[in-house]
């Protein structure tokens, strides 16, 4: 007798674990893109709009324990994939940089949140993302087209010089910093439009009234990573 009910008494709470309804959604008050899934009346999960729709998400549809879980993790997906967009956007970056960017978020940290009804602040330890969901995110940022070394290569040699002037030896230090590959910087290289020469002019521009002795400015030149010979031509035509 006590084994028969010790079956049935598994057997109901192995029903009520997997009892789970969609009893409401909503649309998130933060973001009109996503919106709040609510399983037995309570707050479950946060989905953007496709996700809503891949995963057939409607109000009083039964999921089992597996089908919750996949929710959940869908749900942190999207958040991780928003937060990195918002990353990619900011300003051009190389994939190197996404996934350390990335790699961080998975990291726990502490915060102070202030308590809304005490005032007080507090320190609570917030969780990072699940380090699974890395190369899932990274994945659809390369199907999207922002993973691009080339273009990330492009876009920095460019900017670098429109502004101060630098070597294409500093150049080569930096893109090899950001994780970019040597050919990618080569072939970058080869297609840009830059003049060492010009660089260096205005390096001696913007430096040279900085510099009493000369052999120091030189000294200066070269550790930037223009040639010794170029430096004191240019150095000599200028008047410098």
């Amino acid at each position: 007798m006590l084994e028969v009910s010790t079956i049935f008494d598994d057997d109901q709470t192995e029903q009520k674990t997997r009892s789970h309804r969609i009893t409401d959604i909503k649309e998130a008050v933060r973001d009109r893109n996503r919106v709040n899934v609510y399983v037995n009346n309570k707050y479950y999960c946060s989905l953007d709009i496709s996700q809503v729709v891949d995963f057939g998400v409607k109000i009083g549809r039964e999921l089992t324990d597996a089908e919750l879980a996949d929710l959940k993790r869908a749900s942190d997906f999207g958040k991780f994939y928003a937060r990195a967009l918002e990353y990619v956007l900011l300003r051009p970056h190389s994939t190197k940089e996404i996934r350390d960017y990335l790699k961080r978020k998975t990291l726990s940290k502490k915060v102070r949140v202030k308590n809304h009804k005490t005032g007080e602040y507090q320190t609570k330890v917030r969780e990072g993302y699940d380090a699974s969901l890395v190369p899932l995110v990274l994945n659809r940022l390369d199907e999207r087209g922002y993973l691009d070394d080339k273009r990330f290569a492009q876009l920095w040699i460019e900017n670098r010089n429109i502004k101060k002037g630098v070597s294409i030896k500093k150049l080569r230090s930096e893109l090899v910093e950001k994780g970019v590959s040597q050919k990618i910087i080569e072939e970058v290289l080869e297609d840009s439009s830059r003049d060492e020469r010009e660089e260096l002019r205005k390096v001696i521009a913007r430096k040279a009234n900085r510099y009493e002795d000369q052999q120091k400015l030189v000294q200066y030149l070269v550790r930037q990573g223009f040639n010794y010979l170029d430096v004191l031509e240019e150095l000599d035509s200028s008047g410098a």
